[in-house]
């Protein structure tokens, strides 16, 4: 069976989601194609000769950019078999069946996805499988990917996952409906064998895309600890919330000894009444705890913000802004956190909530998601204001000048433009949603 794997956007990364299915096809005895649309274009050729396509749908953003590819593979070849595959398939099972996808899969996806015949069908299967060694052969190279830049010079990233889903239900994210508070690991020895074949391919930093390093803290750390006496040059970044950077901090210095460079952390919000409705598990003080224990030892926190929210405040925004600067966290801030809007996709358990459902105006197939607007219409205003900043090609430095001149006519700090830029490591793809 010919099958063609596509994947639309990944944050600049090179996508395990096509990597680890495509080992699995082709263990299978399949002849399996890849496409990674955002670095190349959509093959033609493959998609008319494919008995199968299908689409890693990982995020919103990656959905989006797939529903205009969706139709027009069904237009070039209308009896392929049509699959969707990743968080946002089942997510938005009836959109997508209006255009054509026959299959929708949540979950661990790999053997839903190698079982043929393929059926017409909805499943989130959470088993815990036995992983295959990703088979990368078929995408593009890692320095086509987003780069890592740290003290002035590049490096080649690469990226693997050690586990997939999440243990906890924090209200706004999309994994929980999927997973359900259900987290599983990629074994070991796949993990290991993955990252030694793309130090081949010439990656010298690996981003771990866990949605959180922590879930099994010992089997991250056997992980990490095995790396660094293998490669004992290669760093690396993982994501972990901040309740676990807290709840197991005595693990931290070995992620700085075993080369982290820095730990990405959903923070969200700023004021404990947004974070109980979110029901992130810290608080402000937890997130400033954190930055302090981080920075102790040497690790770099990149924080992530739900800047907009329904119960966003003019002075709640000011006063997000006011502590980044105290904290002197301006440059580890990517600007678009500074001015992203609650997202509330389909199967969101922010819908639980009375004051949600109260807000919103009916789901958007198009856009995927529901729309929602505050209910202070200056607070709408302003978020468009501060997205328009935030899109601009300046420093960070300069953007959060600009951002914090929206809410208040006085500086929080000075000589924000001379703060040092290039200690900061980060790569260089800025969206994260």
């Amino acid at each position: 069976m010919k099958i063609l794997l596509i994947s639309t956007y990944e944050l600049g990364r090179q996508p395990f989601g096509l990597a680890s299915p495509a080992a699995w096809l082709k263990s299978a005895g399949h002849e399996v194609e890849c496409a990674d649309l955002s670095i190349g274009r959509l093959p033609e050729t493959a998609v008319c000769d494919a008995d199968m396509v299908a689409f890693y749908l990982p995020m919103h953003t990656a959905t989006r950019l797939a529903v205009p590819v969706i139709r027009k593979v069904k237009k070039l070849n209308p009896g392929a078999h049509l699959c969707c595959f990743g968080l946002y398939a089942p997510l938005n099972e009836p959109y997508l069946r209006s255009l054509g996808v026959d299959r929708m899969i949540g979950g661990e996806f790999e053997a839903e996805l190698s079982a043929m015949p393929p059926r017409d069908s909805t499943v989130v299967p959470l088993d815990r499988l036995k992983f295959m060694v990703p088979d990368r052969s078929g995408l593009p190279p890692l320095p086509k990917y987003a780069q890592l830049h740290v003290n002035g010079s590049t490096k080649v990233v690469g990226y693997t996952e050690a586990s997939r889903g999440c243990k906890h239900l924090c209200r706004h994210c999309p994994v929980v409906p999927v997973y359900n508070g259900v987290f599983r690991v990629v074994q070991q020895e796949v993990v290991l064998e993955d990252v030694r074949r793309q130090v081949a391919a010439g990656a010298q930093h690996i981003t771990f895309g866990d949605p959180d390093f922590f879930n099994g803290p010992g089997h991250a750390m056997h992980i990490v600890e095995a790396l660094a006496v293998e490669f004992p040059g290669l760093t690396y970044d993982v994501t972990i919330k901040i309740e676990h950077l807290l709840q197991q901090r005595r693990l931290l210095e070995g992620l700085k000894r075993t080369g982290c460079l820095f730990v990405t952390s959903a923070v969200e919000s700023v004021d404990d009444t947004v974070l109980e409705k979110l029901n992130k598990g810290h608080t402000r003080e937890d997130f400033i705890e954190a930055v302090k224990l981080l920075r102790s030892i040497g690790l770099t926190l990149a924080p992530t913000f739900i800047a907009f929210t329904p119960w966003t405040t003019r002075q709640g925004y000011r006063e997000l802004l006011r502590l980044i600067a105290e904290l002197d966290l301006i440059e580890n801030v990517t600007p678009i956190q500074l001015a992203l809007r609650l997202l509330i996709p389909a199967g969101s358990r922010l819908l639980e909530l009375d004051e949600i459902r109260a807000l919103v105006e009916g789901y958007d197939d198009e856009a995927l998601l529901h729309r929602w607007r505050h209910p202070d219409p200056a607070m709408d205003e302003l978020a468009s204001r501060a997205m328009r900043v935030a899109g601009k090609k300046a420093t960070r430095a300069e953007v959060f000048r600009d951002l914090w001149a929206l809410v208040s006519d006085d500086p929080p700090f000075e000589n924000v433009e001379l703060l040092p830029r290039a200690a900061i490591p980060y790569l260089d793809e800025p969206w994260y949603c």
